[in-house]
């Protein structure tokens, strides 16, 4: 047994090997992978094999896709057949709000080249006669799809690493890692049979690796705390029984008939395929209880849990409705076992949080699915240092460490029993809320706030009257809450708006080597003291990490503002960099503050009128105006008690500023403004209103526009990027190009519905891209995106068309900043 290798995996599951597969197709040739019993002895083994092509995350679809593509090419490699069945996948529809999930599905597949079919409940009957379609809408169908056999794939896998040069040992935990400044020294304990149990023996041995991966599966609490994180991955009970054989099903294929597709009945919360001349069913149901939230027990190995059929009755009786013939089938056998889940149901894959080369590849819900994808992007991250497609949907950090085992445990319930609820892009899930909350959150629900929830904090989404009901507003096309939205967006075009961006993410970085670093780390001038810039610090393959506006408090004191959803993310890039870079540069401090700072957006052309009424200057006359506070500048001010360090920026394109106060403060100063705003109709203003107002302005988002797919200037954002000094990332951006290019466009859709930023563009008959955001403008009253096409394309005029609905609609891309393309507006003096 090897005890120094360049890369050690940890867990012999689907996911594990397809990580050490694809390790060593990438060029590592010392790659070792660990399982401390037998492979595929995890979930791998009972897991029912479905390979759902895709989903609405844009990365995990193509994780999906390429585990599709990739797992057909395994038998020719190996020798060894994965048993993959290409039998298709039948999503049916029983209302007409899920044939409008179903049509955004297909134009988020469109995006990545996934194909489908539409089907009428006729042509389903005709083509697969044992489905009872009479209450059914239609179906999407994916005629590429299928099933897999888990174990057999996984060994496919296993071989193909074996003969990659991977050493795979069996019957090996890992007990205990330590990081030596340069390696992973790994302590693994031989574990051997007794009682039936699997038991540590005294053989312990340590190896020694520069890469870590841990692919522990259902163990993952364990692995979390030897490596002294967190991480919300914790399994949920997944069910599913095998029937007898039905007789109608056998005379069917007897007839020469092909085997019916994965049917997938969305509205009846389940699942069934074919097995062996009978039917497998698999539910995701309410009440379906967390487990192991603190480990598995030392005598659960290959093991399941008792069967608790009362609570998946509603979804059996489903499916005898669905296939009448099965009413008469046995029940042969039955599984109910732990599959690991996130509170939203992606997996976590990345770097591990605060460590260096660990990465992390757990909470995989569907793991077969995702293994084969999982470790060739991965493989990716670690051997050239990022994927080709934007993993940070995935990332691990997306969950800081606000978040305990008991909201993980929760939200997990909760994403295991949502997983074939109506997937409303506008949809919130009420589990565990409210956690996080600035203090003003009682006087806006008070006002009619209906909250988001983002990286935990509570976040207006709108406001409503009482006894609006958000939950009932929901729609694929313009919900019930679509009005309020468009009031408020109005009311800030026309008047004065007020919105709580509290949950940003603020970093203070200050100390004699501060402007060095920054300067190194970040691909914008850096601003003289007293004044803001909008910058981007790249990844080393040149595309963009992180959105940061950067204030310069004094010489070496900076104020970095970035996106509220990737606080933990942020953070943890942030301060490696620095570790890296301070032993050149000097002493660099770094401090998390975003808990310490509320924030308060004021916009509109009468802000400034609201601001006055409050603020306390020897000249409170000039103190607002532009001589003394121009845009894109920063001044310490007093807003009655309250000191205030205000920022002249504006993400809604308006004359406006951000309010940064003391969070103690926070309800003193909501009173005030909400008082001095009264004559002026001052508005509360949710998120979804300034979704829109940005997109007036292309004012670009990370997450959407903004990722680790794309350069800056590939966003179309020269203005921001400095060439004339050398920054991290920037010749690796040079030598990329300008693959595609981000774009505006405003769109003659349908009357009653917008874009959600999902859909695919053409040009002509020709697919040239996708949005990547989308919405309403009050300015041009019409629906607008943003998002990239090819760069020929993204010509000002240039006629596309987008996907919604099912129908191609016409859009034109148009200049940037549509709205006020000038910045008049946010100019404004008084």
């Amino acid at each position: 047994m090897k005890t120094q290798v360049k890369a050690l995996v940890v867990g012999g599951g689907a996911v594990g090997t397809s990580i050490a597969y694809h390790l060593a197709k990438a060029g590592w040739d010392d790659v070792m992978l660990l399982e401390r019993d037998e492979l595929t002895s995890g979930s791998t083994w009972h897991a029912a094999g479905l390979l759902p092509l895709f989903n609405m995350s844009y990365a995990t679809t193509h994780i999906h896709q390429y585990s599709v593509e990739f797992y057909k090419t395994l038998e020719a490699e190996t020798g060894l057949n994965a048993g993959f069945a290409v039998v298709g996948n039948l999503r049916m529809a029983q209302t007409d709000a899920r044939m409008d999930e179903y049509m955004l599905y297909a134009s988020t597949a469109e995006t990545c080249g996934v194909p489908y079919q539409w089907l009428t409940p006729d042509e389903i009957k005709a083509k697969w006669p044992l489905i009872e379609t009479s209450d059914l809408k239609g179906a999407l169908y994916h005629q590429t799809d299928g099933y897999i056999n888990p174990a057999d794939v996984t060994m496919a896998m296993a071989k193909g690493a074996r003969q990659r040069g991977v050493a795979i040992e069996r019957k090996w935990q890992a007990d205990g890692f330590h990081w030596n400044g340069t390696h992973w020294e790994v302590t693994c304990t031989k574990m051997v049979e007794k009682g039936g149990n699997l038991v540590p023996s005294d053989e312990q041995v340590v190896i020694t690796a520069e890469h870590v991966v841990t692919a522990s599966g259902n163990h993952a609490q364990r692995t979390a705390r030897m490596l002294g994180i967190k991480m919300p991955a914790i399994p949920v009970e997944h069910q599913f029984i095998v029937m007898d054989r039905d007789p109608a099903l056998v005379d069917y294929r007897a007839a020469g008939n092909g085997e019916h597709p994965v049917i997938r009945d969305a509205d009846a919360q389940s699942y069934v395929r074919e097995e062996r001349g009978g039917w497998i069913l698999g539910v995701y149901e309410k009440g379906a209880p967390a487990r192991f939230e603190y480990g598995v027990p030392d005598s659960f190995r290959a093991d399941l849990f008792q069967l608790d059929l009362e609570r998946i009755e509603e979804q059996y009786m489903a499916m005898n409705h669905r296939i009448p013939s099965a009413e008469d089938c046995g029940l042969k056998d039955d599984f109910n076992g732990p599959i690991c889940y996130t509170p939203d149901g992606n997996p976590l894959v990345g770097p591990a949080p605060g460590l260096r080369n660990m990465w992390l590849a757990e909470g995989f819900s569907f793991g077969i699915t995702a293994a084969g994808g999982t470790g060739y992007y991965l493989a990716q991250m670690m051997v050239e240092g990022e994927a080709e497609i934007d993993m940070a949907s995935l990332d691990p950090k997306r969950y800081g460490d606000w978040m305990t085992t008991e909201y993980a445990a929760r939200k997990n319930e909760e994403a295991y029993d949502h997983v074939y609820i109506l997937h409303h892009p506008d949809e919130e899930r009420p589990a565990c809320r409210p956690l996080r909350t600035s203090p003003a959150y009682d006087r806006q629900a008070a006002r009619g706030a209906q909250f988001g929830q983002v990286n935990g904090w509570e976040r207006p989404n709108y406001f409503a009257p009482e006894g609006f009901n958000d939950h009932d507003s929901r729609s694929f096309r313009r919900g019930g809450w679509w009005q309020h939205a468009v009031d408020e967006a109005r009311a800030i075009r026309e008047g004065v708006g007020l919105i709580d961006a509290t949950a940003f993410t603020k970093h203070l970085v200050r100390g004699p080597g501060a402007t060095a670093f920054l300067d190194w780390f970040t691909c914008n001038k850096l601003p003289s003291v007293g004044r803001i810039n909008l910058t981007y610090a790249l990844t080393g393959a040149g595309t963009t990490r992180t959105e940061y506006t950067i204030v310069r408090l004094a010489q070496d004191e900076y104020y970095l503002v970035s996106a509220g959803a990737w606080t933990a993310y942020d953070s943890d890039y942030l301060r490696k960099a620095i570790a890296d870079k301070m032993p050149e540069l000097g002493y660099i401090e770094c401090h998390d503050v975003t808990t310490q700072w509320g924030v308060f957006a004021i916009a509109g052309p009468k802000s400034r009128d609201v601001l006055d009424a409050l603020v306390r200057d020897a000249a409170p006359e000039t103190v607002l105006g532009n001589k003394r506070f121009p845009w894109l500048t920063m001044r310490d001010i007093e807003l009655g008690m309250v000191p205030v360090r205000a920022i002249r920026v504006a993400y809604t394109g308006e004359l406006g500023w951000e309010l940064h106060h003391p969070i103690e403060m926070q309800n003193h100063l909501f009173d005030q403004l909400e008082k001095a705003g009264k004559p002026h109709g001052m508005k509360l203003v949710g998120a979804r209103a300034q979704n829109w107002l940005r997109q007036e302005k292309s004012y670009r988002a990370f997450g959407h526009e903004l990722g680790r797919d794309a350069t800056p200037l590939e966003a179309d954002l020269p203005r921001f990027v400095d060439l004339n000094k050398e920054f991290h990332g920037k010749q690796a951006m040079v030598d990329h190009g300008i693959r595609a290019k981000c774009v505006t466009v405003l769109i003659d859709g349908p009357e009653d519905a917008d874009p959600w930023g999902r859909e695919v563009l053409y040009n002509g008959e020709s697919r040239t891209g996708r949005l990547t955001s989308g919405g309403y403008s009050v300015a041009f009253g019409k629906s607008i995106g943003m998002g990239y096409v090819k760069p020929e394309d993204a010509v000002v005029g240039t006629r596309l068309k987008v996907k919604m609905l099912d129908q191609l609609w016409e859009a034109e891309v148009v200049e940037d900043s549509p709205y006020d393309p000038k910045n008049q507006r946010i100019r404004a003096d008084g």
